[in-house]
């Protein structure tokens, strides 16, 4: 059995760009991304915490310390700069590696830098 877990989470980081005329994706500045032990092209879920849109998209990797959080396409339409977002990557484990696993979760200040 492989069971679904939280791999890795950047909470509470705040939107700097909302970029409805790009492919798709969520960019996000290389720094966050290494400390949450997300890469490019990763799957992600995003949540809205100030109107509960909840998407599902890949990681493209932003510059490093530019405290980049951008919802491109479709989802700049569900989320604004300056809303709060939390951004989540599962994957798969066995019983046994899911017994001694802790997820790797980053909380990012008003800047979405790491302190």
């Amino acid at each position: 059995m492989i069971l679904s877990l939280l791999k890795s989470k950047i909470h509470c980081a705040t939107v700097t760009e909302a970029n409805l005329h790009y492919m798709g994706s969520i960019t996000i500045d290389e720094a966050l991304l290494e400390a949450a032990g997300l890469i490019a092209g990763e799957h992600v879920h995003v949540v809205n915490n100030m109107n509960g849109e909840r998407i599902e998209t890949y990681v493209i990797r932003g510059e490093r310390n530019s405290g980049c959080i951008c919802l491109n396409g479709a989802a700049a339409r569900r989320f604004q700069v300056g809303d709060e977002v939390i951004i989540m990557a599962y994957a798969g484990f066995t019983p046994e590696e899911a017994a001694g696993f802790t997820p790797k979760v980053v909380f990012p200040n008003a800047q979405n830098a790491l302190d």
